[in-house]
């Protein structure tokens, strides 16, 4: 072990998210690698990008991450005629204090699904900006702080769907992940048509993690030790994007740090101190393909999505690791 990071404290994390998948999965089926790295994404701090079809069970997956914590939790649907201050709040002036007070949006809140993100307008989706970055909202010059844990959960369905809106790439960047769900297999959506057909109200877990665990696990994670040569293997994968002709513009400094911390926290939730190799690949498609555009853009929002994938996998496959 580091002398960072104490042996409770690794077994506390684990049990964790023991207890967090478990719950998980008793509603999620066949689906252990999303589960993996939502988890893994909330433990870095960071926020959670899925996108896939319509009907697959992204809301669900929100839903049963959010009831398998004791957090406070808010859904936001996101339409075309909502507002700014719709998601943010509002100030409103009181008769009888005889001076405007603010009411908080639903983003304040631990846990916050932004249902359908890009069917909002751009203006609308701005609002995220700030809160996702810092967790603060500004409102007529005076800053609230929404609390931690804070994480937002939001799905989308393909940009080329009718009436959506793409998100901006300084919105992408936003989140530390972007998962996709994926069909079922055969078997798994046997058991779930077999199963109740019971809605997102139903979900009940008897046992949630308790705010303070969650916290205690995002502080853990900044312990994890890197070797320098595994922040020189980040740098080198990092700058192999901004060199890769295929891309108009290659990863950000915000992007080289999330891949650090979700490194980090990939082996926290495998039981390791310290990162390997291993941790990086795992991590590195989810944490950077979404930051990345074509130079010459598909009008097909699905396959350039993996065409991305597979120039980040080839460089991931060239850029030689550590030993």
């Amino acid at each position: 072990m580091s002398e960072f990071l104490s042996t409770e404290a690794m077994i506390a994390s684990r049990e964790v998210f023991n207890r967090l998948k478990g719950l998980i999965n008793s509603r999620i089926k066949g689906k252990d690698d999303v589960i993996d790295n939502i988890l893994i994404c909330f433990a870095a701090g960071g926020h959670a990008l899925i996108e896939d079809l319509p009907g697959v069970g992204k809301t669900t997956l929100a839903y049963c991450l959010a009831r398998a914590m004791h957090s406070d939790f808010k859904r936001i649907q996101f339409t075309s005629d909502l507002l700014p201050t719709d998601v943010t709040g509002v100030s409103i002036y009181d008769e009888c204090k005889r001076s405007f007070v603010f009411k908080k949006g639903p983003i304040f809140s631990n846990i916050v699904l932004a249902d359908e993100i890009n069917r909002a307008t751009p203006k609308t989706q701005s609002s995220l900006l700030e809160v996702m970055d810092h967790g603060k909202v500004t409102i007529d010059g005076e800053t609230y702080s929404v609390g931690d844990p804070f994480i937002v959960l939001a799905t989308q369905n393909p940009v080329d769907y009718e009436g959506t809106f793409p998100l901006p790439e300084s919105q992408m960047d936003r989140f530390l992940m972007r998962l996709q769900m994926g069909y079922p297999s055969t078997e798994n959506e046997l058991e779930i048509l077999a199963g109740k057909n019971s809605g997102y109200d139903d979900l009940y877990f008897g046992d949630p993690v308790s705010k303070e665990e969650i916290v205690k696990i995002r502080s853990t994670v900044s312990k994890i030790y890197l070797e320098d040569s595994i922040l020189d293997y980040i740098m080198r994968v990092v700058t192999a994007t901004r060199t890769e002709s295929e891309f108009k513009a290659g990863i950000s400094v915000r992007g080289s740090l999330a891949l650090k911390a979700a490194s980090q926290a990939r082996a926290l939730y495998f039981g390791r101190d310290f990162v390997v190799p291993e941790d990086v690949n795992s991590v590195a498609s989810s944490v950077l393909s979404h930051r990345l555009n074509l130079r010459r853009p598909s009008s097909d929002a699905i396959e350039e999505r993996r065409l991305v994938e597979g120039i980040v996998s080839r460089i991931l496959a060239v850029v030689p690791q550590p030993k």
